[in-house]
């Protein structure tokens, strides 16, 4: 071979080696090009598609509509109106504030007008950071502003504010039914009463409306909105009946100032299944304006919040002799030979306990011993003759101690003593209502037993659910009240014996003031010392009580009636809740007979 064509041959050579170098990067470029897309475009194309969709498209949440709250009778006691709210898409709004050469200061100031806030909280909102210290990309500016304020902030031409439907929780009628009904927050959640213990059935579930935006934040126009809609809250029936409540109502308030009193507390209920018609605590609070209590301090308007009838205990005092009587009945421990002395007190372990009454009354029966609530007659019931054992038992078997699991929130359970830690003298005072607490829902679920013929029932202020059909604009029926938890707990017989005696308390007794001819009201009185945070009792301060029925041979009616801190001049039971039961029992009587 010449040395030309060898030369030749080997620039071929080398210019081949070259080329397939030159291929072979380009084929290893091409497959790394094509992993990198197949890694970007299929096995984490889920991360991109969620990074591009949160930049190219907005999401709103749509509320529902909180359900309605009716009385018995389909009365409105809570609604929700149209209201607005301003949403804002941060990136968006600085981008077009700096277009306009705005600062947030200044926006901070124009805002502050409109919804008349300080500059401060809108600040707060503008300025607002996420946990790891970086600027959020949504918040809310405000919920719950009427159509003039949404319609002004329209008006500054500014991107980033996304106004969109809110509702607005309306209470129809104020301070009325406050503490049962609670209030929902700026969030329309509920904070407490059955708006709490409701809270899921009536807040509905929210729905979702999701736009495609331009870079300012602006929607597209040729772009279709993804539109989820909301499912509004169920309207919740209360057992409540407005009428009912109204004569409660008026009846505390007419209390509270006649007595002086700190507070005032009325439950009244249908013994027979549980149901509560009427709660009210005075003093109260308007759930419109939860916080707008002028001249209180913090103190003050957390305790107008609260329902006394659930969540507050109280010695009973007499009106717990209703419970030591049918332990008593049921033991078979008294008849009608049974004698009770009385000279005005009577010595326990060395201590004196002295009858409201000093100067005592005649050898009375166990009959009389209810009606003139004998503190020494009780003393001698409880401990010689039915002892700690024995009262123990009924004190279990009424419900004392436990929660009733009635429908509203933050209920106590009471302080029973531990029978252990109970001496004779712990007993004496248990026996006629002192040293041990209840809640008036304990106290009337216990009573209505006594009053129904037996059975307990969990007290309840719902009574069903229902919603109204888009297409008939018909109420329709979800679902009712179940949860009854009956439990047959005492004697028929027994328990009607018991009515007769209470009846004679209200006939002869110390329940005079509260009876009404024709129709035969049973209760019991009670006036109890309050406990000192000191120990012992306070000086001058009394919790009086009437616990009512009507009528004694089938009540329809229960009533607790309780009015803390009298005047102190004026205080007995007999003298303050009784006349008030009177008068109440009287109205309610009439409204039911005119149905």
């Amino acid at each position: 071979m010449s040395i030309l064509k060898y030369k030749k041959n080997s620039t071929k050579m080398f210019t081949n080696k070259r080329l397939l170098g030159v291929f072979m990067i380009f084929g290893l470029v091409f497959v790394l090009v094509i992993g990198r897309l197949f890694y970007l475009m299929v096995s984490n194309s889920k991360v991109y598609k969620t990074k591009a969709l949160q930049q190219w498209t907005s999401q709103i949440s749509i509320p529902a509509k909180r359900g309605r709250i009716l009385d018995r009778n389909n009365n409105e006691l809570a609604v929700s109106v149209e209201a607005y709210r301003i949403d804002i898409d941060m990136n968006t709004l600085r981008q077009s504030l700096k277009s306009k050469s705005i600062t947030m200061d200044q926006l901070a100031n124009k805002l502050s007008i409109i919804l008349s806030k300080s500059s401060k909280e809108i600040s707060d909102i503008l300025y607002l950071k996420s946990p790891n210290g970086m600027p959020v990309k949504f918040a809310t500016l405000a919920r719950k502003i009427d159509k003039a304020q949404a319609d002004k902030i329209k008006e500054l031409k500014i991107s980033g504010f996304i106004v969109s439907s809110d509702s607005k929780r309306v209470y129809k009628n104020n301070n009325f039914l406050a503490s049962t009904l609670g209030y929902t927050n700026s969030e329309d959640s509920g904070v407490s009463g059955v708006e709490l213990s409701y809270n899921k059935e009536l807040s509905g579930i929210p729905g979702q409306k999701i736009l495609e935006t331009d870079n300012v934040g602006n929607q597209l126009p040729y772009e279709d909105s993804q539109y989820i809609a909301p499912v509004d809250g169920k309207d919740l029936v209360l057992t409540i009946d407005q009428t009912i409540q109204l004569y409660a109502e008026q009846a505390a308030e007419k209390a509270l100032t006649a007595n002086k009193a700190k507070s005032v507390t009325i439950t009244v209920m249908n013994p027979k299944n549980g149901e509560i018609l009427a709660m009210v605590n005075k003093p109260d609070y308007n759930p419109n304006d939860p916080n707008g209590a002028k001249n209180k301090t913090g103190e003050e308007i957390a305790a107008s919040w609260k329902n006394n009838a659930v969540q507050n205990t109280f010695e009973p005092g007499s009106i717990f002799k209703v419970i030591t009587s049918y332990a008593a009945i049921s033991e078979n421990v008294v008849n009608d030979e049974t004698r009770f002395p009385d000279p005005g007190y009577v010595m326990v372990d060395g201590y004196p306990i002295n009858e409201w009454n000093l100067t005592g009354f005649p050898d009375q029966t166990f009959q009389d011993i209810i009606k003139n609530s004998s503190n020494v007659g009780f003393v001698k019931l409880g401990v010689d003759l039915l002892g700690k054992d024995k009262l123990f038992k009924y004190i279990n078997l009424f419900g004392f101690g436990q929660r009733t699991g009635v429908d509203l929130p933050g209920e106590s359970k009471g302080i029973v003593r531990s029978i252990d830690k109970t001496n004779k003298f712990d007993l004496a005072t248990i026996s006629f209502g002192q040293g041990i607490s209840v809640t008036a829902m304990q106290y009337l679920a216990a009573f209505n037993a006594v009053a129904n013929g037996g059975t307990w029932i969990t007290p309840h202020v719902m009574k069903e659910f229902v919603h109204v059909d888009s297409n008939t604009n018909k109420q329709v029926l979800d679902t009712t009240y179940n949860n009854f938890n009956k439990k047959e707990i005492l004697d028929p017989n027994m328990s009607s014996t018991l009515r007769t005696y209470l009846r004679k308390v209200v006939t002869d007794g110390v329940g005079k003031a509260a009876e009404v001819p024709g129709l035969d009201i049973a209760g019991k009185t009670g006036t109890a010392q309050k406990s000192s945070t000191k120990g012992g009792y306070a000086p001058g301060k009394y919790m009086s009580s009437f616990a009512g029925m009507s009528p004694a041979n089938d009540p329809k009616i229960t009533m607790l009636i309780s009015i803390d801190e009298p005047d102190s001049n004026n205080y007995y039971a007999g003298q303050t809740a009784a006349p008030v039961a009177k008068e109440l029992f009287q109205e309610i009587f009439d409204y039911m007979n005119s149905k």
